[in-house]
């Protein structure tokens, strides 16, 4: 809630102004919130996925990803993911079978939420959306849309906290309605993690059959 006219005017001039200056005040937002994750050294992050298709709630689940730089280890839904940068393995627990592979930029997008902070550097527009809370807190709303209508993710919007500038939720639209929203329910950085934690175990899973996909 505004404190004060003053405060108002400034709300409403940011209306008047072209969107242009917009995209760059969206940008500096994402830069920031990127610029946030890369110093935040290990993180965890608990959070729910919900799907949908056409509007209409599909289902739910939750899940933990760990992560370090550009590696990761992922349990979520069943499947336990673990990538090192270049080489990904999933182990689906109800096939007792693990799938190696090496991914590219895109299909990351959709295993790690954290992966769609960068895409936005290429093929995306950029805007400010009105929304100026999420979940209780102050938030940016921020709007991505593809210039291409033939790409797969068309839309991502973006929530995040005015204050620590990390990422409340993330909500994407894929070509043809389908959608998924990402919310972050647990955040702890400073995180210490060996380079093990982010690669396969073999020992830890004797029985798995490995399925080399690359």
């Amino acid at each position: 809630m505004m404190k004060n006219v003053l405060l108002v005017y400034i709300c409403l001039f940011g209306l008047l102004l072209p969107v242009s200056a917009q995209q760059l005040d969206a940008k500096e937002i994402l830069d920031r919130t990127t610029d946030a994750f890369r110093q935040a050294g290990g993180i965890q992050a608990e959070f729910t996925v919900r799907t949908y298709a056409k509007g209409v709630l599909e289902g739910t689940s939750t899940g933990v990803i760990r992560l370090q730089g550009e590696k990761f280890q992922l349990d979520a839904d069943g499947v336990k993911t673990w990538f090192d940068g270049r080489t990904q393995w999933s182990y689906l627990t109800g096939s007792d079978e693990v799938n190696v592979s090496e991914p590219t930029p895109e299909e990351l997008q959709s295993i790690n939420p954290y992966a769609l902070l960068s895409i936005y550097k290429q093929g995306y527009h950029i805007k400010l959306g009105k929304t100026n809370t999420y979940g209780g807190k102050s938030a940016y709303e921020v709007i991505l849309t593809a210039t291409d209508k033939k790409q797969d993710l068309q839309c991502v919007i973006l929530y995040v906290d005015k204050a620590t500038f990390r990422p409340l939720c993330i909500s994407m639209t894929q070509k043809g309605g389908s959608s998924v929203a990402i919310r972050i329910t647990s955040y702890k950085s400073g995180q210490v993690y060996n380079d093990s934690s982010f690669t396969f175990d073999k020992k830890a899973y004797p029985t798995a059959e490995v399925i080399d996909l690359r």
